[in-house]
């Protein structure tokens, strides 16, 4: 069974050229690619990036116009574990098409997440070997701890989460740094007080700064070692 081809809005490097890092957002439940590509106009002032958004494979239910990345109405982890399972393939096939596309290398990768996309991001980052440089996941949760980057070897990632999330409480976040620390992976994180379902300002500014540091970081990473 082939996996369904994805595809979404694009945003160019803000300064033209050619891209130096490649920004994939991961839409939540409901939602498509052009709900979080406005993120990518914020950064990319700062971003030598392209950002691209694709929208998630399956028609949403719940929400006819919209789509999902596997069925969230269930609501049992063990599900919801399978569907980020189930839907990994095709998000991998698009970051290593548009990797290649951009003539990119692995570490010049970072997921954003939200919601639902949170979950796929930190699913299909973790499980990618080599590592992308950065997963920043908004108002999320972990869904499955299966594939581990090796020690030293992760991502670098950042959870941002409001404390009055009415859709995945913040202690979602919580327990996945927990989770995602005792496997040995550096994890910063961020309580947006008074936020609900969403992304404040000061999330967004978090997230870019994160961004930018985590791809220097990862490209002298890699320079040494070449």
């Amino acid at each position: 069974m082939t996996s369904p081809q994805l595809d979404g809005p694009r945003l160019d490097p803000a300064a033209g050229g050619p891209p130096r890092q490649l920004v994939v957002f991961l839409h939540g439940y409901g939602a498509d690619g052009n709900d979080l590509i406005g993120l990518g106009r914020e950064w990319a002032p700062a971003l030598p990036t392209r950002f691209v958004s694709p929208n998630a494979p399956e028609p949403c239910g719940m929400a006819p116009m919209g789509r999902q990345w596997f069925d969230l109405s269930l609501g049992d982890m063990a599900l919801i574990a399978e569907g980020v399972k189930r839907a990994s393939p095709a998000l991998q096939a698009f970051l290593d098409a548009e990797l290649q596309r951009y003539g990119l290398p692995p570490e010049a990768l970072g997921l954003v997440g939200f919601s639902q996309g949170t979950m796929m991001a930190l699913a299909a980052g973790l499980a990618r070997k080599p590592s992308p440089a950065a997963i920043v996941g908004y108002s999320g949760a972990l869904a499955t701890l299966e594939a581990l980057p090796a020690p030293g070897t992760g991502p670098d990632i950042l959870l941002v989460h409001g404390d009055m999330d009415e859709v995945i409480p913040v202690d979602a976040m919580l327990m996945a740094r927990q989770a995602l620390a005792q496997a040995g992976l550096p994890v910063e994180w961020h309580v947006a007080e008074g936020i609900g379902h969403g992304i404040d300002g000061e999330g967004l500014r978090l997230g870019g700064a994160f961004l930018k540091h985590a791809f220097a970081t990862a490209q002298h990473r890699h320079s040494q070692n070449s």
